[in-house]
């Protein structure tokens, strides 16, 4: 396990040009142990809704983890055979690459309906 006053004197033989950052960055982590703290993890959430385009009032408002969000995509698609058209993927691609705000748009005509669903 590597001590502070290790990578200190490390610090300090780049600072005098003894050796490049390069070499200093091989010693520092030749040293091992933990280079940085891990953030703690946000808790995200999807928001679903649901607003008929004819009064402009929301239908559907829901809320969930998203932890949970691959399983709903499943059973959403089942359910809701117009969102069987949209590629669970893209939507799972822009949650881990930590999208945020609307990730998707559907407007139905037919049922006079717009899906919005939100990163949150």
């Amino acid at each position: 396990m590597s001590s502070a006053p290790e990578r200190l004197r490390i610090l300090k033989l780049i600072e005098d040009g003894q050796v490049s950052a390069e070499e200093g960055a091989q010693l520092i982590d030749a040293l091992g142990g933990p280079r940085e703290r891990a953030r703690p993890a946000v808790a995200r959430t999807l928001r679903v809704r649901v607003t008929n385009l004819a009064t402009h009032r929301q239908t559907i408002n829901v809320t969930i983890p998203v932890s949970l969000v691959e399983v709903g995509l499943k059973l959403g698609a089942r359910l809701a055979p117009r969102l069987a058209k949209t590629n669970p993927d893209e939507l799972m691609q822009a949650i881990e690459t930590g999208a945020t705000g609307r990730i998707f748009e559907l407007q139905d005509l037919d049922e006079g309906e717009r899906i919005e669903i939100f990163v949150e």
